[in-house]
């Protein structure tokens, strides 16, 4: 089991819930327009969001971004430790650095003892488009234990300065090489890990790279925190990560919605139904399980686990709870009849 963090008002590793993140995506420039959308990414359930600092304008974000939420605010900082430490003076709960790019081991230093004063976390950040010279040098490309190495390499340098409130990031585009990394730095070393495949693309493939990744090293029991990397807002970010590990049972913050594939035998439009219900179920936040299902084949048989769901005929269909039929319904009336149940559970 890792080490546990704490990240302003959440704390993660050592057995914690796996916080769900993302990050502002509005130009530092624009303070209101990164303000508004903090808000709206905590409102959109984000545990943790994260703000690029680039340049000490970009500074007076913190205290306006923690002003207005109440989710732990990180500060992603590169090239510059001046803008870490500046970060730290005004309230940031967590920075973001990788050591390898801000300049000599007294710069590192400075920013380890200015959070170790403060009680603010470092997230070491390591990627595989960025990899150290020479590390590319030792081993020809950004391999996992490239990459594991490289961490270790800025976990000791903090920890020689007697910082170790440390999370760790290992991050590629390759699914693969991600998840090989982080297992080889979850063997070695006991701080949380942040996961997430990196650069991941537009939000379909994104989406199948980073639950096939993350997946994976949950399903193994590794990774405390994740991030859904996607080139589209950062809302949907937010939702695919929670999406994920309600998929992986890891989460029962809102209903899983179960649905079949159809074939021949189904008479009704399943795939608007389906897509109904999951809108419909959008602001629902009670831990259960919904089916939608197309025949009866399919319906209180197959989909007997679900809390409650419905299932198609030829022009009108069940309702039912835990495999048991409570009614025939008409089938422009279905949708209705699910919400309505959904309602006196």
């Amino acid at each position: 089991m890792t080490r546990k963090v704490k990240i302003g008002n959440v704390t993660i590793g050592g057995g914690n819930r796996i916080a769900v993140q993302s990050m502002l995506s509005v130009p530092s420039t624009d303070i209101d327009g990164s303000v508004a959308q903090a808000v709206r990414l905590e409102n959109a359930g984000c545990d943790i969001i994260r703000a690029a600092v680039p340049d000490m304008a970009a500074v007076s974000l913190i205290p306006a971004i923690k002003e207005r939420v109440k989710a732990p605010v990180v500060a992603d900082i590169h090239f510059d430790y001046r803008l870490a430490l500046a970060c730290v003076d005004v309230g940031v709960d967590k920075i973001r650095i990788n050591p390898g790019n801000i300049g000599g081991e007294e710069r590192v230093r400075a920013v380890a003892e200015a959070c170790g004063r403060a009680g603010v976390p470092i997230r070491i950040g390591v990627n595989g488009g960025s990899l150290d010279r020479d590390m590319l040098e030792k081993y020809g490309s950004p391999t996992a234990e490239a990459l594991a190495e490289s961490a270790e390499r800025e976990m000791a340098l903090l920890e020689k300065y007697g910082f170790d409130d440390i999370v760790v990031s290992i991050k590629s585009s390759s699914v693969k090489t991600m998840v090989d990394a982080c297992r080889i730095v979850s063997e070695r070393c006991d701080h949380p890990l942040h996961l997430g495949v990196t650069e991941a693309g537009t939000e379909r493939m994104g989406i199948i790279k980073n639950a096939a990744g993350i997946g994976a090293l949950l399903m193994d029991g590794i990774g405390d925190t994740i991030r859904v990397s996607l080139t589209a807002d950062p809302e949907k970010e937010v939702a695919a990560g929670k999406d994920i590990l309600r998929a992986l049972g890891l989460s029962s913050d809102g209903p899983q919605l179960v649905s079949c594939p159809t074939c021949g035998r189904t008479r009704i439009d399943l795939v608007k139904l389906a897509g109904d219900v999951e809108k419909a179920l959008s602001g629902c936040k009670k831990p259960i399980k919904v089916a939608v299902m197309g025949c009866v084949v399919n319906g209180p048989g197959e989909a007997r686990e679900a809390d409650v769901g419905i299932a198609g005929g030829d022009g009108c269909g069940l309702l039912f709870k835990r495999g048991e039929i409570i009614r025939k319904v008409p089938e422009d009336g279905l949708l209705a009849a699910l919400m309505e149940e959904i309602e006196r559970m």
